[in-house]
């Protein structure tokens, strides 16, 4: 695990810790909470990825590197600052090594990955096609998993770091016509689960902040406007502040609002009961 993939070009002459020129100020802590260095954000050019990278840049003490795929909001949300910006598309081969080249390439290291990425589909599964089934799961999952593997090695190295996985409560529960979204929401929260305790001891943590509906240009996207009169849509911003939460503090799982942590407890707890209110409800 202490090993670069090969994917990943190292660098002639570079010692572990980052380069002296880096003018952002790091903290350093046992659990993985950081509060300045560089940090990677996709999914940056709308909803909770451009919320993050906005309360980042707002916090100071950080360089960032911004991933997105809309170019006009990109530009817009690394307007007046110091950001550097990769533009693409996630779902395509080899793009998650390109990104982590760049942003190694661009500042050195990486201290923060806040994996922000992610599209959705709505709709019957039994209508689902089969290319929106790949795609929900490349960007969501494989996407993250590669990108995380290819930038995990470093921060172990540097014995610092933390990666911050945006997943939702979909993943936690399950939601009526968004079973393909709901399993790769939920593959991310036990991949969180599984590396994190593999990381123990090596100054890097892993969080995963689970937000439930956000008023973002999210369900525009796939297809199917949001309805339901609750849960009342959060704002991304609030998001944002959980990220921050997670980071500054070393948490390794924050819920957004935190009242919806509450039907994954009572689905693991009374399974039966949970159901049937679901089925009523949902």
């Amino acid at each position: 695990m202490t090993q670069a993939p090969s994917s990943v070009r190292s660098r002639p002459g570079m010692p572990p810790e980052a380069p002296a020129t880096l003018s952002a100020v790091r903290h350093r802590a046992a659990d993985g909470a950081v509060t300045g260095g560089c940090a990677l954000v996709t999914g940056a050019s709308s909803g909770i990825g451009a919320a993050v990278a906005r309360r980042l840049a707002a916090q100071g003490g950080w360089r960032l590197v911004l991933n997105g795929r809309d170019r006009a909001r990109r530009e817009e949300v690394a307007h007046g600052t110091s950001a550097v910006v990769y533009p693409a598309d996630l779902s395509g081969p080899g793009a998650e090594r390109r990104l982590a080249e760049f942003a190694l390439d661009s500042v050195g290291r990486v201290d923060l990955l806040v994996a922000g990425a992610g599209i959705g589909w709505a709709g019957p599964f039994s209508t689902m096609p089969q290319p929106a089934i790949d795609e929900v799961f490349d960007v969501n999952v494989l996407a993250t998993v590669h990108l995380v593997r290819l930038l995990l090695p470093h921060m172990v190295r540097q014995g610092s770091g933390r990666i911050v996985i945006i997943g939702s409560l979909a993943g936690t529960v399950g939601v009526r016509d968004e079973a393909v979204y709901s399993a790769a929401k939920a593959a991310l929260a036990t991949f969180a689960d599984a590396v994190r305790y593999e990381l123990r001891g090596t100054g890097v943590g892993i969080s995963h902040v689970v937000p439930g509906v956000v008023d973002t240009p999210f369900f525009d996207r796939r297809g199917v406007p949001y309805r339901r009169s609750r849960p009342k849509p959060v704002p991304a911003s609030r998001v944002a502040d959980a990220v921050w939460e997670a980071v500054a503090r070393g948490r390794d799982e924050v819920y957004v609002p935190g009242w919806t942590r509450v039907p994954g407890r009572v689905r693991g707890v009374a399974p039966a009961l949970y159901r049937r209110l679901a089925a009523r409800f949902g």
